[in-house]
């Protein structure tokens, strides 16, 4: 095992001072004025949570949404550099390392197992460590991809991250999960499309870098959910008619109102008049794309919108999603522009499907009837 030695909340270079905490409990606006990490739960929804009239997750939301802010500065700076910020792997294959934090956020805390060490026995530090594990076998054996950076990077996973916190990040160059609040979320090392989706950003920083901010930050989310997708689907060997579409149904507290963050299938539809999530946002096409500032521009609300018509595309088709869509989607990501838009996407899947199979094929029409039915014309 090679550990990483411990930091509070740093980075390389950058360090986040511990005076940003302030010291009274943060405001809803104020929170609202910062760039949100990339992390799983939406800033719409822990913003609701911060408001609502449950004096304990009220206050865990406020917190979640503060360590966000102190983790994007450190993220933001990864960004810019990400190899810098690498660890390889000593022999150029898989390498993981999970970490405990402890119910703190000094990360990444104390090194519990590496690669090829025995299980102990922690629920969390054994998800995290097999589902990474997967992640790196899907980006090998489908894209015959070296791991995120595609030379050999070492897979770090950080658990028990705060206490209640509930979420899941990445910051760069590594994992961060928490255990939930146990009233709305469970730990969130749960769901392995959870985790397919976080380390996909770092497939996107090493690739189109796309810029987190209206379309293009909806294109980072939306590659996320559609590798995090297709993940789960080769891992469980599921054909697109017959898969799990919907992500982190695994994270939730089950209740009648909820199945789910969001469904690919059926955006807006994954929580309906949930005492505590309310509504979910995600329009299905572009006419009804959020148009405000929130959200970083909408980035997880439109991401609704390529989410869906990548899902027709594939049930389209049928077959395995991974295989039938999943190289074009994957190579459009090495060819996109941090600044892209959904037309952008759009034209490059189309073409790539084109390269793949043929201009006049089967798969380039599905792409194309899928954009067109989310209101995308290529």
């Amino acid at each position: 095992m090679t550990p990483e030695k411990p930091t509070t909340l740093v980075r390389g270079p950058v360090i986040v001072p511990r005076a940003r905490r302030l010291m009274a409990m943060p405001t809803t606006e104020t929170l609202r004025a910062h760039d949100p990490l990339q992390c799983i739960i939406p800033p719409h929804m822990l913003e609701r949570l911060a408001e609502s009239g449950h004096p304990d997750l009220a206050g865990w939301a406020r917190e979640s949404m503060m360590r966000s802010i102190e983790a994007r500065a450190i993220r933001e700076t990864a960004r810019v550099a990400p190899r810098l910020y690498a660890s390889a792997s000593p022999d150029g294959g898989k390498h993981r390392l999970v970490y405990d934090a402890g119910g703190s956020f000094d990360l990444p805390g104390r090194l519990v197992r590496g690669e090829g060490d025995p299980d102990n026995g922690d629920m969390a530090v054994r998800e995290a460590y097999r589902y990474s594990g997967t992640v790196w076998d899907y980006l090998k054996k489908v894209h015959s991809r070296n791991s995120l950076d595609d030379q050999g990077m070492t897979l770090s996973c950080c658990v028990h991250v705060g206490r209640n916190y509930s979420n899941a990040f990445w910051d760069g160059s590594r994992m961060g999960f928490g255990d939930g609040d146990g009233i709305l979320f469970r730990r969130f090392t749960r769901s392995i499309e959870v985790v397919a989706h976080e380390l996909a950003h770092g497939v996107i920083a090493f690739s189109s870098d796309l810029r987190y901010f209206g379309e293009s930050g909806a294109l980072n989310e939306h590659f996320g959910d559609v590798f995090g997708v297709m993940v789960r689907q080769w891992k469980r060997r599921q054909e697109a008619n017959a898969g799990d579409w919907t992500i982190g149904s695994e994270l939730l507290v089950k209740a009648s109102t909820r199945r789910a963050l969001r469904d690919l299938s059926a955006p807006g539809t994954a929580y309906r008049d949930d005492p505590f999530l309310g509504d979910d946002p995600q329009p299905a096409h572009w006419d009804d794309r959020y148009r405000g500032d929130a959200d970083n521009g909408g980035v997880h609300i439109n991401s609704g919108i390529p989410n869906h018509a990548f899902y027709r595309a594939a049930i389209e088709l049928g077959g395995y999603s991974w295989e039938t869509l999943g190289e074009a989607w994957y190579q459009a990501l090495q060819l996109l522009k941090p600044d892209s838009r959904f037309q952008d996407c759009a034209e490059i899947t189309e073409r790539e499907t084109a390269r793949q199979y043929g201009i006049r094929s089967r798969e380039v029409r599905a792409v194309r009837r899928g954009w067109r039915a989310v209101g995308i014309v290529v």
